[in-house]
């Protein structure tokens, strides 16, 4: 069982005095949230650099869309998509994380300057990635997942969420650690809208202090996604359009933060770089 103080960051990346907030840059032609508005490589560098000026603490770079339903793309096309557009956000000065469930594409990203690893598999997807982390000596996201999107939404079976997404994202820790990922460099992440419907969603966001008790930083990802549609229904059942969820995403984020979460992951920055500024004046008038 590895256990560590959860409240500071990862070793390898700045330390932040409140939530850090992660800026989303999709280089993908399918995102449910942007519909590829920054697919073009200088877009996606120029989307990257505005999130910056807007508050983002560090911007995560994926080149394959995760939502529900999607097919892989192929190695080769990744690593087109994201390396350049790494390269060029690193060599602007933004901190830069990639986004991705492969190895290869993980190793060239941080050889083009990404300092952090976002793998929404947590490992399982490519038994290369430990391995190529490992060797790196970057920061590590390991997140609750149960298989790939085309079928994802299948196994979102639980008897009890909170319980499950404990013990997998523990057993994601210890795999990591045991493929000689120093455990000080190594994020959780609860996975929301991954093989979960909305009620574990909101289920796993009502407990972040059982996830933080793993012992390690906690990154919330809830930008946008389904879960925040059915909470924002209206009389007719049907959910806003994603770009219309990111004063939802805030509230969330205000949340996470006051449960000290590490990072969050967001589309829209602006309102989410208010929202943790706003939770750590809080916390400090409480201190």
């Amino acid at each position: 069982m590895v256990t560590l103080q959860a409240r500071s960051g990862p070793v390898g990346l700045p330390e932040w005095d409140r939530c850090a907030v992660m800026g989303v840059v999709n280089v993908t032609p399918d995102s449910f949230s942007d519909g590829g508005r920054w697919f073009d490589p200088e877009l996606a560098v120029k989307h990257g650099l505005d999130l910056v000026a807007q508050g983002a603490d560090l911007v995560d770079v994926g080149g394959e869309s995760t939502r529900p339903g999607a097919k892989r793309v192929d190695e080769a096309e990744e690593l087109r998509r994201v390396v350049p557009v790494v390269r060029e956000l690193a060599a602007a000065g933004a901190l830069v994380s990639v986004d991705t469930m492969r190895g290869s594409v993980a190793e060239q990203a941080v050889a083009a300057g990404a300092r952090l690893v976002n793998d929404v598999s947590g490992g399982l997807a490519d038994p290369a990635m430990v391995p190529a982390v490992a060797a790196a000596g970057v920061p590590f996201v390991v997140m609750h997942w149960r298989g790939q999107s085309i079928d994802m939404n299948n196994r979102a079976v639980y008897a009890d969420v909170l319980g499950e997404v404990v013990a997998e994202l523990r057993s994601g820790l210890e795999r990591a650690v045991a493929g000689g990922i120093d455990p000080a460099r190594i994020v959780l992440d609860p996975g929301l809208g991954f093989a979960k419907d909305a009620g574990h969603d909101l289920t796993l966001l009502a407990h972040l202090r059982e996830l933080r008790a793993l012992g390690r930083p906690l990154l919330v990802a809830a930008s946008r996604k389904r879960f925040l549609g059915r909470v924002l229904a209206g009389d007719d059942g049907a959910p806003p359009p994603a770009r219309e969820r990111d004063a939802a995403t805030a509230a969330v984020t205000a949340i996470a933060a006051r449960e000290g979460a590490w990072a969050v992951r967001v589309h829209e920055v602006h309102a989410s770089a208010d929202a943790v500024r706003v939770a750590r004046a809080i916390e400090a008038a409480g201190a």
